[in-house]
């Protein structure tokens, strides 16, 4: 069963430890995703988020294709004091992972770290034996060679990233960065990961559930960008704005606005409100507003018993709590 791991934000006397594990023929994309949203200082936050480190079962480390080789990084031990441990990953998943990789990744699961697999690192935590009767993500062209190897795995071959309490999986790719600042979300809070995005000049907000690749217009057709609505809608998320409401701003009819959001953004314009009002309201939340039927009114969510609602549903946490963890401090 998903478990939260024990081990998930900063303690009081270091910060939460990131530890990725670079294996022979790892993809370098993945790898820089990781070091940008985990590994670089902040000083625009004025601290350090993460205790970032990398290791390697091997002195050099051929990474994928040859192209470069990976030297001077921490042996496989430091897997072993991983608050997060990313996995490795790799295009050739039929070749076995080390069994010291498996070992460590084991190990990790069994004292409570956090693992992350990104693209076929999906892979190597199911070789370690982590996702039997979970649910995880791998990219889409090897989602049938994952299901015939790993059928106890839950796989959801269709979405950017799947949240597994303590075992996160990513698509690959770009999404590797939306698990990421999913992750800073999770241990930081919304603001935070709106500064990381920023600095990534990255969209701050795509949830897990939309589809890994979707249709995109062709250059000749007329522009159908939802841009415009979406920036009408953000400036008025405490109406009570329907999906009637963005199809006559973006003069279509509500069906082609559907197919426009499916198209363009992988998900129907009702999720996408709903998770724009709850960002704002965690936003709200953040910057010290401590009224609840005020956050949920300038959300848009109605009523503090409505924003109770949704925050257990789409954070895991109730209001109170979550200004506990990320409102502003008192001195």
């Amino acid at each position: 069963m998903p478990k939260e791991s024990s081990q998930r934000g900063p303690t009081a006397d270091r910060l939460h430890r990131v530890v990725v594990i670079v294996d022979e023929n790892s993809n370098p994309f993945e790898l820089g995703c990781t070091t940008e949203v985990f590994g670089l200082r902040r000083p625009e936050l004025g601290r350090e988020l993460y205790d970032f480190r990398l290791c390697s079962p091997a002195p050099l480390t051929s990474m994928r294709d040859g192209f470069f080789t990976l030297t001077g990084v921490a042996g496989l031990e430091a897997a072993d004091s991983a608050d997060t441990l990313i996995v490795p990953n790799r295009p050739d998943v039929e070749v076995p992972r080390r069994p010291a990789v498996l070992d460590a990744v084991r190990r990790a699961h069994a004292r409570g770290a956090r693992l992350v697999g990104l693209c076929s690192g999906a892979f190597t935590l199911a070789e370690a034996g982590v996702l039997d009767g979970r649910r995880a993500t791998a990219h889409w062209q090897w989602a049938d060679a994952f299901r015939s190897r790993f059928p106890a795995v839950r796989l959801e071959p269709d979405v950017l990233f799947v949240d597994d309490g303590d075992i996160l999986t990513a698509a690959g790719s770009s999404a590797a960065l939306d698990l990421g600042l999913h992750l800073v979300r999770r241990d930081h809070g919304a603001e935070v990961a709106n500064s990381v995005s920023r600095r990534l000049v990255f969209a701050a907000h795509r949830d897990g559930g939309q589809r890994q690749f979707v249709e995109r217009p062709l250059p000749d057709l007329p522009d159908e960008s939802l841009g415009p609505v979406l920036a009408w809608a953000q400036e008025r998320l405490d109406a009570p704005l329907t999906v009637a409401d963005l199809a006559a701003r973006a003069a279509v009819s509500p069906a082609t606005l559907h197919r426009r959001f499916r198209a363009q953004l992988g998900t129907t314009p009702l999720a996408w409100l709903r998770g724009e009002r709850m960002a704002l309201a965690c936003r709200l939340i953040e910057r010290g507003e401590s009224r609840m039927d005020v956050v949920a009114r300038r959300s848009g969510l109605g009523t503090a018993a409505n924003l109770r609602l949704a925050m257990r549903r789409e954070r895991g946490v109730s209001p109170s709590a979550y200004r506990r963890r990320f409102g502003p401090r008192v001195a």
